[in-house]
């Protein structure tokens, strides 16, 4: 059965390449699951269609069969249960992927999606300077050790950390810490990563292409 990824049909371009259902994709991708995209318009991702699939009004939404999920967290989880690819199915190493799945969100990019935030402002000194880099300090000592995260290969907890990493000011303060340079540089080379990544860079241009060909007819 075709998994249907749920994204906006159009963003502005700075969070192009970054939007979230690149995580999906990317997972799809590396386990050759079979997906479509579908798209709400994103002057509609309050209303009430759209609410209804995702009571945040973000993206992605993934839709199997009758099993519907929002938050990238839950839909990377759910297709990992759907490849060994992405997950292995020994108790252990389902349990390493899964639990530094829930490190990224809930220990890194809880840190680090703040911290950018308030770096937009330009403030004298970042409050959570000390936090993330202690965070980050403590990643780097895991990974100065291994290749991968979890079960000593690739898996989604991966794909979730290196894209959590990749965002621009966030690899820039990597340069400290050279074992996840290394780290996002191996997962962001991945042939899986970088065709999702330019999928999405596509679909937002289609987007751009449909707007600018509605606005001449207008």
């Amino acid at each position: 059965m075709t998994l249907t990824i749920w994204t906006y049909d159009w963003v502005p371009p700075p969070p192009r390449g970054h939007v979230r259902d690149l995580r999906l994709r990317w997972a799809c991708e590396e386990a050759g699951l079979p997906y479509r995209i579908a798209a709400v318009r994103f002057e509609d991702r309050t209303g009430p269609d759209h609410i209804a699939r995702q009571p945040f009004a973000q993206v992605p939404v993934l839709q199997d069969g009758e099993v519907r999920l929002f938050e990238s967290g839950a839909c990377l989880l759910h297709l990992a249960e759907k490849s060994e690819s992405l997950m292995p199915r020994d108790p252990q190493g389902r349990a390493e992927t899964q639990e530094w799945l829930i490190a990224g969100l809930n220990s890194v990019e809880m840190v680090s999606v703040p911290w950018w935030f308030i770096g937009l402002s330009n403030p004298p000194e970042n409050p959570l300077e000390g936090w993330l880099s202690a965070r980050l300090s403590r990643l780097e000592a895991v990974v100065a050790q291994r290749d991968h995260l979890a079960a000593g290969r690739f898996t989604v907890a991966d794909l979730l950390m290196a894209d959590i990493l990749r965002v621009p000011k966030l690899r820039a303060a990597l340069i400290d810490y050279p074992a996840l340079q290394a780290f996002t540089a191996r997962q962001l080379d991945r042939p899986a990563f970088r065709k999702a990544h330019q999928d999405q860079l596509d679909h937002f241009a289609s987007a751009d292409a449909a707007r600018d060909a509605a606005r001449a007819k207008g």
